[in-house]
């Protein structure tokens, strides 16, 4: 079965992109094409390289990270909520002439139609909402 992801609450203040991790590897593991996971509204928050969590508690980004790149996942931003949000890639920061970019590995910055894509490219597409 193909399934896309789309994950929209805040990597700490919800359990939906830690749950959509947990989904997102038993469906790979169970050997399901997951096609792509797209971080929406507060799951742009996901993306943020600078999320640093205390040692003891789940590195969610890094965990998103480390799984795309092991098993080829394509993990896309929305680039409304991630502006909005302070997210950017090293295009968006040099478009808006910020700083720097903070953008974790693995991570990409997509349009809407990459969602739409993916739901219509998918058998289901699975939501985490906040």
């Amino acid at each position: 079965m193909k399934i896309s992801i789309a994950i929209l609450g805040s990597p700490y203040a919800s359990q939906s992109a830690h749950t959509a991790l947990n989904f997102t590897k038993a469906a790979v593991s169970s050997g399901h094409d997951v096609i792509r996971v797209f971080f929406y509204h507060e799951g742009a928050y996901v993306g943020n390289q600078f999320n640093t969590p205390p040692q003891d508690e789940f590195a969610i980004t890094q965990q998103w990270s480390d799984f795309a790149v092991k098993h080829g996942l394509e993990l896309i931003v929305c680039v409304a909520s991630a502006l909005r949000r302070g997210v950017l890639d090293e295009t968006e920061a040099k478009r808006y002439d910020t700083k720097s970019d903070n953008m974790a590995a693995a991570f990409q910055i997509g349009g809407l139609g990459q969602l739409i894509d993916a739901g219509l490219s998918s058998d289901r597409l699975v939501t985490f909402s906040a």
